[in-house]
């Protein structure tokens, strides 16, 4: 057992309260659990409690033993002076406060029922990858689309924070966010940590000032990268550019780039290397006079498709790499491409600048996004499919990401309303 377990119990009091009395035999009546908290400190703050004739107005600590207050050192911890109820499975020491006052004991161990213990047991201990398996069947649906709503949201809430704090870091700039956060999806997955190092270090104004020049957007993106040394300048377009990079760098005074270890070609396919990303980042950026404030216009997803679609200059259609000519014809970003894009950069913008000056009309908009954006597939969306999930748009995908990496991998069910429902109903069962 975990302590977790005890928060949730005493959140919903979930034990037996009848003729619930203090380890010393003081009568006691919960009038208000408190909040959790997830802070530093007691675990829940502002909670009030009667004790035998005195009505008490403080915090609740949890522990699974009253001694983990001394192995926690709470007793060297003057924030621990304000509570008023130590709630323990078992109690096997008396504690006291900084002033040597005795702190009320409330002990669960033979308070909550056996049925109910089991079953968090076993969420935590069975086998499955999705703990709750064996009891999803009993789970209504509305249980688990709340759920996923609620994940949904949370996702885009964690996506935004970090959007946010780029926007602290760039001077509220919103469009050089817009610009990093497209750069580092440009990425994607594998190389999505340099291209979020190049954009740092070549900012979307020098960029914007060139976006009408596709060979001087090309020569600021591959010479920053890296990728224009003489290693790779082996044919005339790519010494030019190499030329121009030489300028262009002195005139700008860049900080120094990326080097060619910085960047992962290891097991991809010639279509995803990152000198073909950085072509269509090229492209895609030019002729682009403003990339925020036109997210914010468009309206639907086809707007959006085509405001991404671009086509890579002349040489890059001939080329994966510097200098080596390809017999394929490589034009620009797919359709799957383009709507991780979309995904992954236009909806958590949205999200964030809608929460930012609090608009629910643009909240609608970045969900509406997702909704007609066709559904992920991949090994995590797949073990939900196999539970009778439904997965039909971009939301249920993102849902099922975002659940699986917070609750049902690190076995979070306490947190989790299709959790909480399994265990509440074994409550009402016992």
């Amino acid at each position: 057992m975990k302590e977790d377990f005890l928060h949730y119990i005493w959140q919903h009091q979930y034990f037996d309260k009848s003729n619930l009395l203090t380890v010393r035999q003081e009568p006691v009546q919960v009038y208000r659990t408190g909040f959790l908290n997830s802070n530093a400190g007691p675990d829940f703050l502002d909670a009030q409690v009667k004790i035998g004739q005195e009505i008490w107005n403080g915090s609740v600590e949890i522990h699974l033993k009253a001694a983990d207050w001394l192995k926690h050192h709470h007793e060297q911890d003057a924030r621990y002076d304000q509570v008023i109820l130590h709630v323990v499975w078992e109690n096997d020491q008396d504690q006291q406060r900084t002033d040597g006052s005795l702190i009320p004991v409330l002990e669960l161990k033979n308070r909550v029922q056996a049925g109910l213990l089991q079953t968090y047991l076993n969420l935590k201990a069975n086998p499955y990858t999705i703990p709750c398996t064996p009891f999803l069947p009993e789970v209504p649906e509305i249980t688990k689309l709340q759920m996923l709503d609620r994940v949904l949201l949370e996702r885009l809430e964690q996506k935004g924070n970090i959007l946010t704090e780029q926007l602290d870091q760039s001077q509220q700039h919103w469009e050089e966010v817009t610009y990093r956060a497209i750069a580092a999806n440009f990425g994607f997955k594998i190389n999505k940590e340099p291209f979020s190092r190049l954009s740092k270090s070549l900012p979307y104004a020098i960029l914007r000032r060139h976006r009408h020049q596709f060979f001087q957007l090309e020569a600021l993106l591959f010479g920053q990268a890296g990728f224009l040394t003489e290693e790779y300048c082996q044919d005339e377009y790519l010494d030019e550019l190499r030329k121009e990079f030489n300028y262009l760098s002195h005139k700008y005074s860049l900080p120094t780039g990326l080097q060619k270890s910085d960047w992962n070609f290891l097991r991809l396919r010639p279509a995803n290397f990152p000198t073909v990303r950085l072509a269509q980042l090229a492209a895609f950026l030019h002729n682009k006079d403003y990339l925020f404030s036109t997210l914010l216009e468009l309206k639907a997803l086809p707007d959006y498709q085509k405001f991404f679609t671009a086509t890579v200059s002349p040489y890059w259609q001939k080329h994966y790499m510097p200098g080596r000519a390809s017999k394929s014809n490589q034009t620009g970003m797919g359709k799957d491409s383009i709507l991780g894009l979309i995904l992954n950069t236009v909806v958590p913008l949205l999200f964030a600048y809608a929460r930012a000056i609090d608009s629910q009309p643009l909240i609608d908009k970045a969900l509406n996004l997702l909704e007609n954006i066709p559904a992920e597939h991949n090994s995590i969306t797949r073990i939900y499919e196999e539970l009778s999930f439904r997965n039909k748009s971009a939301q249920d995908s993102q849902a099922f990401l975002q659940l699986n990496q917070q609750y049902c991998t690190p076995r979070q069910c306490l947190a989790c309303s299709i959790g909480h429902y399994i265990l509440k109903k074994q409550k009402v069962a016992a």
